[in-house]
């Protein structure tokens, strides 16, 4: 996410991969250590994301036996559930930048039999053998990617022929309040930024999903909506979801100064107020929408 909350326009995934200045190493750096920052609230959030994670399970179609790669896997929230659905003699690979991230997986995950393999890996470089796995999972992970055709690419090569990917994105801007409140509070009072960065809105259209996949290689997509909604007593409450998600923002809003913070977390109440509770109950709930596809690998 972007760290002046000000994201370029969605419309065009392409025109956003050639961003004046865009610096991909930089972009990398930043949401690694961001991730790197909030591992274990990521995890501690995991609920509010359930329905979007089942419905993402479910469009992989996991069975006994699969060999499954969890790309930018986090705390392996995704990952942790595969295991369970292709076991036995099944395996997972989570793998992910953010050595925190995977180092909170493995921590969660125990010494459970069936739990994933955790190892550090970049989805647009991946140290694995052509066809080697027979699903690839990846969870509101794609807009990250500074080279989302490339991640692509590298999810198509490493898929057994048929083998099948399911990935999630946020939908459309509008559709999702929990992003665009906080980051319309933070261009509201912030400068621009520098080098405008790509928009985690940027796949949010199906038809730009779907044709990302298509000319990756892929066929039989499958684009469905999921939506779900976030209840948050305070507005500060929901300000603290935005930066348990936001990765390379939350590591450029952490190093602001404490009272630039502290007035940001007041200020996002202003652009919340139209999902504030009017059934009694207070606090804020803000509606999500995403989208959910599956795409093959041909054979």
């Amino acid at each position: 996410m972007s760290p002046a909350g000000r994201d370029a326009p969605a419309a065009s995934v392409a025109a956003q991969a050639a961003l004046p200045g865009f610096d991909a190493r930089r972009f990398k750096a930043m949401e690694r250590a961001g991730f790197n920052r909030i591992a274990a609230r990521y995890a501690d959030g995991a609920h509010l994301r359930a329905e979007l994670a089942t419905a993402l399970l479910d469009a992989a179609a996991l069975a006994p036996g699969q060999r499954v790669l969890d790309l930018a896997s986090g705390p392996g929230l995704l990952a942790g559930e595969a295991a369970r659905r292709v076991a036995p003699g099944g395996s997972v690979l989570a793998t992910d930048i953010a050595e925190a991230m995977l180092a909170e997986g493995a921590r969660r995950c125990g010494a459970r039999a069936d739990a994933p393999c955790f190892a550090a890996a970049d989805a647009e470089r991946l140290c694995l053998a052509d066809a080697c796995v027979d699903r690839v999972l990846a969870g509101l992970a794609l807009f990250i990617f500074p080279h989302p055709e490339q991640a692509l690419a590298e999810m198509h090569r490493v898929l057994a022929p048929g083998g099948r990917l399911a990935l999630s994105v946020w939908g459309v801007r509008e559709a999702v309040p929990l992003i665009h409140c906080a980051q319309d509070t933070i261009a509201r009072l912030l400068p621009p930024p520098k080098v405008v960065r790509p928009s985690v809105f940027r796949f949010g259209e199906p038809a730009v999903l779907a044709a990302a996949l298509a000319a990756a290689g892929f066929d039989d997509i499958d684009i469905r909506p999921c939506a779900f909604s976030c209840h948050f007593d305070t507005a500060e409450a929901c300000w603290q979801a935005f930066l348990d998600l936001a990765g390379g923002a939350a590591e450029a809003l952490g190093r602001l100064p404490q009272t630039t913070r502290d007035a940001l977390q007041a200020a996002v109440a202003d652009e919340l107020e139209p999902h504030r509770c009017k059934d009694g109950r207070g606090g804020y709930l803000l509606p999500a929408l995403t989208l959910v596809a599956s795409a093959r690998r041909r054979g």
